[in-house]
């Protein structure tokens, strides 16, 4: 079974009469309608450069018949004509079609001035051929014509849009990998056996068997199993992952080792492969504020040209006492040059390779306007529980206290605690099952709320608990364990104290572990001029010794769920751009709050609706990383911005004619189009060095 890249449906690659192959692979579509949308914009950017091609073509060959004088002058013009027609009205049909949705919407476009330049040269120099007298206004005197001018300034700006459809298609054809990745089919067991079935059929509760090689087809969760996943084309993460049976898994990740089988948590259209490239297409199609403004200028700026070309004309016809031949060059040459083509360029072509690069790493921007937000950000709020750390209790230190081993404490006190589901005492089981110690059911067991445990274990009276259960135990308390329990609190550790037959026999830490790379997260962050600070919910101490642990200079402790979103606004009212980091439900609101909202991947859907920023993975350096790809993109336009203002407002004057008083020279139409094409060209390829962003982290292991 093969997948419908346009409608998403599955395709017996058997049966299937519509397939067409691009770059060597197949695709298969379930109708005609789906295989021309395929075909569609692939055979629309043919079209643009044959036309291209086939303008700049006739363009040379008008210009080596007007410097040859293969031809007398008349029959020469006469050819000239002949041949730019077609060019004029047929390749150039697409102007006047833009100039038609112009009047009809009573709003000025980029084809309109395309469409009005090119249009007075050619009916100019038709009206030279046939009735040079009329033109000139002299017998005899035989004006200048200016068909090559019009064939090669159609050509000039297609090779424009040809560049920029190019730049378009490849960011479709990023989110078409990205469907891709999505198996058609899925090994089901039902009935106790295991069949194929099309993903799309599959059900929430479906178990779906993955053998070592093959893709996942589907989010879920592992109910049989382990192995490793190579998350690379999801997360951007370039190690293989473990996971084991409860771990959540998503669709379009590869199966490297072990036989899995997994169990649906999520149908295919809501799964995070689709989610992904959801997301990614309407980044794709949304607009920054920037590129708002560039079309309300162009808005503006259109009518303003055609005013400017017809002023340039009067005066130089009435004013200045120049041939109408001068006039018009100079009215053109400001209509072609104006043409702000660039502009309408600038914002998409950075969007469209920069959201699709940016998706290559796991982070995925929402849209224009988070990215120039994510782009401002001074501030950076990161939740501790999850984001910064593994959001689950460890074992940091065991300290024996007499003469039993670090693991002879370990195993016996994970018996103590055996069936327990406090965290603490799920962090020491862990602990127990990591060095291949087995645990044993206690003998007797008693809970003390707010204290320990009681237990019996292999005939031997344990405690497990506070300073103030050994206390009202009786249990005497050392120097050197005071000082080893006054050290491990002031790392921000839980301390457990671990006594049998009424003698204090260890002490054991557990702690919320930082991530492997939350530090190189804070120092990449600072590297950006981006002050992190950590909120939390945990008391002050604990809070003082996981920043200062992680080079965190500022935190917010004691903070209640609902008091998150009141911090952001503090932050915010005192002028900084903030950014919330987080992973939870309880972090949404705040998320929302935050002048951006940045959501890590493992956290819940309720925080990836609301972040403006979605990390596919639990990495916190992707948290800066999103930062300075932002950063990087809204740099792109402005400088985009800047090359398509800089090329138009400073070459409108030349075009009208303000050189030529000083130094006689004025500019040709020709040369108005290929400046105002390098505009466009400029822009594309400052926009295509996007494709070579790749964040620090992604070179890290």
């Amino acid at each position: 079974m093969a997948r419908d890249v346009v409608c998403g449906m599955y395709v017996d690659e058997n049966l299937a009469e519509f397939k067409a192959t691009r770059r060597g692979k197949t695709y298969y579509f379930c109708s005609e309608e789906c295989y021309r949308e395929f075909l569609r914009p692939e055979a629309e950017l043919r079209k643009t450069r044959n036309s291209a091609i086939l303008s700049l073509v006739v363009a040379a060959f008008l210009l080596v018949l007007d410097w040859s004088h293969a031809l007398p002058e008349q029959e020469a013009r006469l050819v000239m004509f002949l041949v730019t027609t077609p060019i004029q009205f047929g390749i150039g049909l697409v102007f006047y079609k833009g100039l038609a949705d112009a009047i009809k919407s009573r709003q000025a476009n980029m084809d309109s001035l395309i469409a009005v330049g090119t249009s007075a040269a050619y009916l100019y120099s038709a009206a030279a051929t046939f009735l040079p007298d009329l033109v000139s206004g002299v017998p005899g005197e035989i004006p200048p014509v200016y068909f090559m001018d019009s064939a090669l300034i159609i050509g000039l700006i297609l090779i424009g849009r040809y560049l920029e459809h190019s730049v378009k298609q490849g960011a479709s054809e990023s989110v078409t990998r990205l469907l891709e990745l999505q198996p058609a089919a899925a090994n089901v067991i039902r009935d106790g056996k295991e069949q194929p079935v099309p993903v799309e059929e599959l059900k929430v509760g479906d178990r779906v068997v993955v053998r070592p090689g093959e893709r996942l087809p589907v989010d879920g969760r592992i109910a049989e199993g382990r192995s490793s996943l190579d998350l690379s084309l999801i997360t951007g993460e370039s190690m293989p992952v473990d996971v084991n049976v409860g771990d959540g898994v998503a669709a379009g990740a590869v199966n490297l080792t072990g036989l899995l089988t997994i169990e649906t948590t999520k149908l295919v259209s809501e799964s995070t492969l689709a989610n992904i490239t959801s997301m990614v297409e309407e980044a794709i199609l949304s607009k920054a504020p920037m590129q708002r403004l560039a079309d309300s200028i162009a808005a503006r700026f259109v009518p303003a040209v055609i005013l400017i070309a017809a002023v340039a004309f009067a005066a130089w016809t009435f004013v200045g006492g120049m041939p109408l031949s001068f006039a018009l060059t100079a009215s053109v040459a400001v209509l072609i040059i104006a043409c702000p083509c660039a502009l309408g360029l600038a914002t998409p072509a950075a969007l469209t390779i920069g959201v699709s690069k940016a998706a290559e790493y796991g982070i995925l921007i929402k849209g224009g306007e988070e990215l120039e937000r994510a782009s401002r950000v001074t501030t950076v709020l990161l939740d501790k529980t999850g984001t910064l750390t593994l959001g689950k209790p460890a074992v940091t230190d065991v300290i024996p206290m007499g003469r039993l081993s670090r693991d002879e404490i370990v195993r016996t006190v994970a018996s103590a605690e055996y069936g327990s589901e406090h965290p603490v005492a799920t962090a020491i089981s862990n602990e127990a099952d990591r060095i291949g110690l087995k645990a044993e059911k206690p003998t007797s067991f008693e809970a003390l709320p707010g204290r320990g445990v009681v237990s019996e274990v292999d005939g031997v009276h344990v405690l497990v608990g506070n300073e103030e259960l050994m206390r009202e135990r009786r249990v005497s308390i050392g120097e050197q364990a005071m000082n080893s329990l006054s050290q491990l609190e002031g790392e921000g550790k839980t301390v457990l104290l671990f006594a049998a037959e009424g003698n204090l026999a260890g002490l054991i830490g557990v702690a919320d572990q930082p991530k492997r790379t939350s530090r190189e997260a804070i120092e990449y962050l600072k590297r950006l001029g981006v002050k992190p600070v950590m909120i939390t919910g945990d008391n002050e101490r604990v809070a003082r010794a996981v920043s200062y642990g992680l080079g965190i200079e500022r935190f917010v402790a004691g903070v209640q769920p609902a008091g998150k979103s009141g911090a952001v606004s503090e932050f915010r009212s005192k002028g900084d751009v903030v950014a919330m980091a987080g992973d939870g439900i309880n972090d949404a609101p705040a998320l929302a709050a935050a002048d951006i909202g940045i959501a890590m991947g493992g956290g819940t859907d309720v925080a990836k609706e609301t972040g403006g920023i979605v990390l596919m993975n639990d990495d916190p350096r992707g948290i800066a990383a999103a930062i300075e790809a932002s950063r990087l993109m809204s740099r792109k336009i402005r400088e985009n911005l800047f090359w398509a203002f800089i090329y138009n407002v400073l070459l409108i004057p030349v075009a009208a004619g303000a050189l030529y008083p000083l130094t006689g020279w004025l500019m040709s139409p020709v040369l108005s189009a290929f400046a105002m094409a390098m505009s466009s060209i400029t822009v594309t390829f400052n926009s295509l060095s996007l494709r070579n962003y790749r964040p620090p982290w992604a070179l890290s292991p």
